[in-house]
């Protein structure tokens, strides 16, 4: 699931908006009020429960994702939707994201995004399943890879060395 040209989408697991009003999210290290949207090379990172914490890599063409085993289930039942908007009535946001600080209209109803799996596999993507996070974490960030991790903070405790 990724948007067309001219497009860029937004992830939820709710169906039912109509309407994207910017928030700010508790956890935003911005004082603005945004809607948030990611473009085709970003929707990846979304192909996730809400509130799974998950790391990324990317080095030259090899993509690699890694979450906890603690949410396969949820991986394996999230129903997750996917909103289209026009890229227009965005602007990108550093390197990762493109917002809005007008509310928007999606161009269509949300679709369901299906079997997060297959996305990965149709993606070519290494989809890892880890005891914890946090030795991923520690290498991914000591090497020279393009790395993210989003909703770190629901990952389990880092282990005790």
């Amino acid at each position: 699931m990724r948007p067309e040209p001219g497009q860029v989408l937004h992830f939820s697991e709710d169906p039912s908006i109509t309407r994207f009003v910017p928030h700010r999210a508790a956890t935003a290290r911005q004082a603005e009020k945004y809607v948030w949207a990611v473009d085709a090379r970003r929707s990846p990172g979304y192909w996730f429960p809400r509130q799974c914490p998950r790391v990324m890599t990317i080095g030259g063409t090899t993509r690699v994702h890694a979450i906890e085993y603690g949410w396969l289930e949820r991986m394996r039942t999230v129903e997750l939707y996917a909103y289209r908007f026009d890229v227009k009535q965005f602007q990108p946001f550093e390197d990762h994201a493109h917002v809005a600080t007008e509310p928007v209209v999606p161009l269509g109803p949300a679709e369901r995004v299906g079997d997060l799996f297959a996305l990965h596999e149709e993606a070519g993507i290494e989809l890892r399943v880890l005891a914890s996070l946090w030795p991923f974490w520690d290498e991914v960030t000591a090497g020279t890879r393009e790395f993210s991790g989003i909703r770190l903070r629901n990952a389990l405790p880092r282990p005790m060395e």
